[in-house]
């Protein structure tokens, strides 16, 4: 019980800090650094880099704590043949993809920025982080979904 407890209590924070992190970068960051609010790479590499690691380590701890909640409340029936088990399933689909998201574009934006180039990389590498910021906001509402226990409703 204690374990679920901190489980979905860590699950839930780190998911909402990974999200809130990349939504910044997508919605602040990349365009002030498009629009030529940065004069120098060093302050982007450091943010960057912070993201990456942020990225990391949550998609690290999402994939322990999801998946020990996924196992102490699911089998492979009621994973596959119940709403909250395919709202877990999307979940795990929509982890992958924001996972994938984030290395693509700040590899994008850190490849500019070696380069020394500010305005241009931030230009390369905002789509990709849109787009994972409506992926990350995706898993958010996901998980509101399951934690209102939504698949009792249907």
């Amino acid at each position: 019980m204690i374990d679920e407890l901190a489980a979905r209590t860590i699950h839930l924070v780190v998911a909402a800090l990974w999200a809130g992190s990349v939504c910044f970068v997508a919605a602040v960051v990349l365009p002030l650094v498009r629009d030529g609010a940065f004069n120098t790479t060093h302050p982007l590499e450091v943010i960057s880099g912070k993201l990456t690691t942020v990225s990391r380590v949550s998609s690290l701890l999402l994939l322990l704590t999801g998946g020990h909640l996924a196992g102490t409340g699911y089998t492979t029936g009621t994973l596959v043949g119940s709403t909250s088990g395919r709202l877990v399933l999307a979940m795990v689909a929509l982890w992958l993809v924001l996972t994938a998201l984030v290395e693509i574009g700040t590899k994008r934006f850190e490849t500019g920025l070696a380069g020394k180039k500010i305005r241009e990389p931030a230009r390369d590498a905002l789509p990709v982080f849109r787009a994972a910021a409506i992926v990350a906001i995706g898993l958010l509402v996901v998980a509101g979904l399951l934690s209102a226990n939504v698949g009792a409703l249907v």
